[in-house]
């Protein structure tokens, strides 16, 4: 349900014809009907924009009022709200508030707007590091990262240069401060038989499906447990992006994309396309990639990364980030000769420089290749080779599969229920779903082997399943009349 704006800001809706419409009730006539004025843009945070504009001319916005005696934590608040808030998607507004609220206003905010000095700043910066956590302190230490100074400063920074624009001070104090270097996380990439171990793993532990689009598209995770059956095309393997499932303050959120071109279209391959043919049939929900909680939603991505972390864990592959199978799709498809704008459009970057800067090592490599071709080609030297050029002998051998058993964990699949041994000659299978209302029951079989168990608890499930699915489906349809 969409969450109800207050009264005075207005409403926000989005259009038939796909544009987004603000309107606000600026009077009302001599039959006390309230008079409205609209605006329209593409965008949402645009027709936000628009709208707090049209509040302004017509005299209705709540603003208050600045000048250059207020508290600095006055001033960042008022930044944030009218300047940044409406263009940030959920998690960046998340982000901006932690440290706003809970780290610059607590320590600064008292300071004079035209009294704040870059030694305030300077010194404000130099307790972070030393002791501003706020949690966590036994495990990570006193003082914050280097990379949570860099994002203050940045916040800092940015509304002070709002200000010097408005005229509420002559200069930035933020400019010139010393903050700690920014360092480029190591990229980590798995190897073809890590690669191997770990989707063998994944497809004991039930996180197969998943974890092959990450390593074949270079997706996102938000952007993978976002996706709808209705974006998938099975006639022309075409998959559509178009939005995002992110944990906010432990809520989770689906909105658009990361950036205008995180919505594009990519194309599966065709092995890709069997194995989410074979999940839709499994599957009766409208995600992808359902909650085992709730099929009304996707999975939640904290839970995801556990679970990755413990199928990583058990196919004895090196620990790495979600993100990190992003790389290993890039620096793998690069080294198999996917061009770099080629490359950049498939995973969404902004440009081809972006893709360039990061992939800058895999990038060395193609042009240290191209250049021996050159040289055995033009050059007529024939004495040098590519290092990873094969025989005709070894082109026609395919790489052997990795001779890995996967490692059978304490718990069984998300979704599968349980099942307890009695005694020699009794098991018992338990599935205990969560009902629409939110109540949890419990429904038991019994066999007398663990194998007609298993196949009595999975026509258990497929029952109460659609059972469940029936429910939701009455609810839905008294909920619209």
């Amino acid at each position: 349900m969409a969450k109800k704006r207050k009264s005075g800001e207005g409403t926000l809706r989005k259009r038939a014809d796909g544009r987004w419409e603000g309107r606000v009730v600026v009077g009302y006539d001599e039959n006390n009907r309230a008079i409205t004025k609209s605006v329209t843009a593409k965008e949402r945070y645009k027709c936000l924009e628009k709208l707090e504009q049209l509040k302004l001319e017509c005299g209705i916005a709540n603003h208050k009022t600045i000048n250059s005696n207020m508290l600095f934590g006055e001033w960042i608040d008022f930044w944030y709200q009218n300047y940044c808030k409406m263009q940030l998607k959920p998690s960046t507004q998340a982000g901006y508030e932690r440290r706003i609220y809970q780290h610059i206003i607590p320590s600064i905010g008292k300071i004079p707007l035209k009294s704040l000095t870059q030694n305030d700043l300077q010194q404000f910066y130099a307790d972070l590091k030393k002791s501003g956590r706020l949690q966590y302190t036994e495990l990570k230490g006193e003082g914050v990262s280097d990379m949570l100074v860099r994002a203050i400063h940045g916040n800092c920074r940015s509304a002070l240069e709002k200000a010097v624009q408005e005229n509420l001070i002559l200069v930035n104090p933020a400019n010139g401060c010393k903050i700690p270097p920014k360092v480029k996380r190591e990229m980590q990439v798995l190897t073809p038989d890590e690669i191997q171990r770990f989707l063998i793993q994944a497809r004991y532990d039930g996180l197969f499906e998943l974890l092959l689009v990450a390593l074949t598209t270079g997706m996102r995770r938000g952007e993978i447990l976002g996706l709808q059956w209705d974006d998938i095309n099975f006639r022309t393997g075409e998959l559509h992006i178009q939005r995002q499932a992110q944990c906010v303050d432990e809520k989770l959120v689906i909105s658009d994309p990361k950036t205008e071109t995180s919505k594009r279209t990519i194309i599966l391959p065709n092995s890709v396309l069997k194995v989410l043919a074979e999940l839709k049939e499994k599957t009766d929900s409208k995600w992808v990639f359902p909650s085992p909680v709730n099929e009304d939603m996707p999975r939640n991505p904290q839970t995801v990364y556990k679970r990755m972390q413990q199928i990583l864990e058990r196919a004895g592959c090196k620990k790495v980030r979600f993100h990190d199978l992003r790389h290993t799709f890039a620096t793998t498809a690069l080294a198999n000769g996917m061009d770099v704008k080629t490359l950049s459009t498939m995973i969404g970057h902004v440009s081809a420089q972006t893709t360039l800067d990061i992939y800058s090592h895999s990038t060395e490599e193609m042009k240290r290749n191209a250049a021996k071709k050159i040289e055995r080609t033009i050059g007529r030297n024939e004495s040098i080779k590519e290092e990873d050029e094969e025989t005709p002998d070894q082109a026609s051998k395919k790489p052997e599969m990795a001779k890995f058993e996967p490692t059978k964990g304490k718990y069984r699949k998300p979704g599968t229920g349980c099942i307890t041994k009695i005694n020699d000659n009794l098991y018992e299978g338990r599935y205990s779903p969560r009902l629409p209302d939110g109540k949890r029951i419990s429904k038991n079989i019994y066999a007398k082997t663990k194998e007609e168990c298993e196949t009595l608890l999975a026509e258990l499930i497929k029952e109460m399943k659609a059972e469940i699915q029936a429910e939701r489906e009455r609810i839905k349809q008294e909920q619209s009349i």
